[in-house]
């Protein structure tokens, strides 16, 4: 045996994936991650920002949906760039960390978004963050096809998702019931003052989940530093690395022409998950402005949803290895547009389009009457939903392709993630300007969701057949 042999071999045995610290290390980063996005981007300060620091809710969604769209274009231009940056340089957890130094100054940044004067700062804020916390995505799933054998992935994707769901949930809990004042009162949900003597008029119960989302990442990303092995450092400079991975990242994207499955699935994602995006961001605020939803219907609204995508995820990675990745995807999918159907289906008096008539008058407490119970089923079948179809989608890939073009190939699914995100907001406000309903304007993710169900039809699963060796399983 050669020097060049025991060398080799030692490598392999370095990266083969390791034991259970390592991969619930790694699963973990998706428990840190999720309260930024569940409480400060969807239920909590994304709504205080729209509401609150502009001179008026019109000019607070103006300013939202440009640090959206800021964010979403260098996501989509830099995501695969870093990936194949990350293939270079071998490491992936000194990129992590950096950019968990950016997200959590930036979250702590947020405190100080006060109304009247606070906007610059949540926006400029909102952007680092929303940066860091998406290209730190990149590089933990470039992780998993090292970390987790083949036929596991879809169970660990899964159970990954669902922790970081019990995650946003248990932090949302915790805002809604000892942190968010009513205007009115300032009273929580529980009837109690806010903790911390936070006033509600001043919004400090919305800016404070800044804090809170930075506090929560620090402390639970910490296990993957610890336990969770990373791929040999390769000894080359930033520049010569950047020019390398360019280049691979261009040689990857033309060779999709050679790789029909993989281009067809990467398609595939794009369209749906611009549906499932918009699902997620709009339908919270569609049935605010229909049932006149305040923060803390639209609270336990997220946290009902976040209940039953636990359960989802854990029941998904349970049939994963049943019945695949693919047939997960396509059945939530399937779930999605039914739930879609019924929500846009559903109004004031009636559901099924009118073809069942509700009583108006109302039952008192939180969502009185039967036409918000309604939504908030249509609800339960999105919660059971979008975890599996993001969580399978991510597994679908990793047991597409080599390890070693992880890195440039999960940048490139952020990218499909992202690339055209800006188009079912757009389509779903034009319908909306053109019709004048609100409700023919969230039909129209259907067309995304269904595209992209048809387009995965007829990708093959895995997408690509590979060759691993014997160091790439457990």
């Amino acid at each position: 045996m050669t020097d060049l042999d025991i060398e080799q071999g030692a490598a392999d045995k370095a990266e083969r994936p390791a034991g259970r610290a390592a991969v619930w290390g790694w699963m973990l980063f998706d428990c840190a991650a999720q309260p930024f996005f569940t409480v400060v981007t969807t239920f909590i300060f994304g709504p205080y920002f729209v509401s609150r620091l502009a001179a008026d809710p019109e000019a607070g969604q103006a300013w939202w949906s440009l640090m959206l769209t800021i964010t979403g274009i260098a996501i989509a231009i830099l995501s695969p760039i870093l990936g194949a940056l990350a293939d270079q340089t071998g490491g992936r957890k000194r990129w992590i960390g950096l950019l968990a130094a950016i997200k959590i100054v930036s979250l702590f940044g947020l405190w100080f978004a006060a109304p009247g004067s606070g906007l610059m700062t949540a926006f400029v804020c909102m952007i680092f963050a929303t940066l860091a916390a998406e290209f730190s995505i990149v590089f933990n799933d470039a992780m998993m096809p090292r970390l987790v054998a083949p036929f596991d992935v879809g169970r660990v994707s899964n159970i990954a998702w669902g922790i970081g769901y019990l995650g946003g949930m248990v932090v949302l809990i915790a805002v809604v019931l000892l942190l968010a004042g009513s205007p009115s009162t300032g009273k929580t949900l529980l009837g109690i003052d806010p903790l911390f003597g936070l006033n509600a008029m001043r919004g400090e119960d919305a800016r404070i989940t800044g804090p809170i989302a930075a506090l929560w990442y620090a402390l639970f990303i910490l296990p993957m530093f610890l336990f969770t092995p990373d791929p040999r450092r390769h000894d080359i400079r930033a520049g010569a690395a950047i020019r390398k991975g360019l280049t691979e990242l261009k040689d990857t994207l033309l060779s999709l022409r050679h790789r029909p499955g993989l281009a067809r699935f990467l398609g595939a994602r794009m369209l749906f998950q611009d549906g499932v995006n918009g699902l997620i961001a709009l339908g919270g605020a569609f049935a605010a402005g229909m049932f006149g939803w305040g923060t803390t219907e639209l609270g336990l609204f997220g946290i009902i949803l976040n209940v039953v995508a636990i359960g989802g995820c854990l029941a998904a990675g349970r049939l994963d290895r049943l019945v695949g990745a693919k047939r997960l995807v396509m059945a939530s999918l399937i779930c999605l547009v039914v739930a879609t159907l019924g929500i846009v289906g559903t109004g004031q008096g009636f559901t099924l389009y009118g073809l069942l008539p509700l009583p108006l008058e109302g039952s008192g407490g939180l969502f009185p009457t039967a036409a918000e119970k309604a939504y908030i089923v249509y609800g339960l079948l999105i919660g059971l939903a979008f975890g599996p179809v993001q969580a399978s989608a991510r597994a679908y890939l990793a047991r597409s392709i080599t390890a070693e073009e992880a890195g440039r190939i999960f940048g490139l699914y952020a990218f499909t993630g992202r690339a055209t995100s800006f188009l079912a907001p757009a389509a779903v406000g034009l319908v909306t300007v053109a019709t004048g309903s609100a409700r023919w304007g969230m039909a129209t993710l259907i067309l995304f969701l269904a595209a992209g169900l048809l387009i995965l039809a007829f990708t093959p699963y895995p997408a690509e057949t590979i060759k691993r060796d014997a160091s790439s399983e457990l």
